[in-house]
C-alpha cells in the first residue's frame, strides 16, 4: 500500500501561524479588539495628576500658614519683649509672676507689680498697657488693656 503525502485542505495564505499575537480577533467568535484611545488616556492621567498636585499644595499651604501665625506671634512676643525690657523697673522680675505694664505721660513705660485697679485715685501714668507675666524663655506672655487696643 503506497501512502499519499497528506495535502492540507487549508490556505497558508489565509492562516497565522500565530493567531494568538494577532492584533485582531482571528476567529468570528474571537474577542473585539479595539487600540486604545491614547488621547482619552493622557486626559485622565493628567486630571489625577493635576488632582493630587493640587491636594498636595493646598496641604503645603496650609502648613505654611501655620507656620506664618507661628511666627508672628513670636515676633510680636520678641517686640513686646524688648519694649518691657527697655521700661523702667525697680525690680528683678521673676519666672512666672504677674507685672504691670503702664505708659507714662512723656511717653516712656514703666513696669510695676501694682495692678491698676489697686492704685485707686493715685494712678499717675497716661494709661496702662498690658498684663505680663514672665516665660521661662524670658519672653513675656501679654494680655493687652482692651481699653487701649
Amino acid at each position: 500500500m503506497s501512502q499519499d503525502p497528506f495535502l492540507n485542505p487549508i490556505n497558508p495564505d489565509k492562516v497565522a501561524e500565530n493567531p494568538g499575537l494577532l492584533p485582531y480577533a482571528h476567529t468570528a467568535g474571537g474577542a473585539v479588539i479595539k487600540p486604545d484611545d491614547m488621547g482619552k488616556v493622557k486626559g485622565r492621567s493628567v486630571l489625577a495628576m493635576r488632582q493630587q498636585t493640587d491636594r498636595q499644595m493646598n496641604q503645603l499651604y496650609e502648613q505654611m500658614e501655620v507656620l506664618a501665625r507661628q511666627a508672628k506671634l513670636l515676633a510680636d512676643r520678641k517686640e513686646i519683649s524688648e519694649r518691657i525690657y527697655d521700661a523702667a523697673m525697680g525690680f528683678e522680675p521673676i519666672i512666672s509672676e504677674t507685672y504691670y505694664l503702664y505708659e507714662k505721660e512723656d511717653g516712656s513705660d514703666l513696669m510695676s507689680l501694682v495692678a491698676p485697679e489697686e492704685w485707686g485715685r493715685s494712678f499717675k501714668y497716661s494709661r496702662y498697657l498690658a498684663k505680663v507675666k514672665l516665660l521661662a524663655d524670658h519672653t513675656w506672655e501679654v494680655e493687652y488693656n482692651e481699653k487701649n487696643d
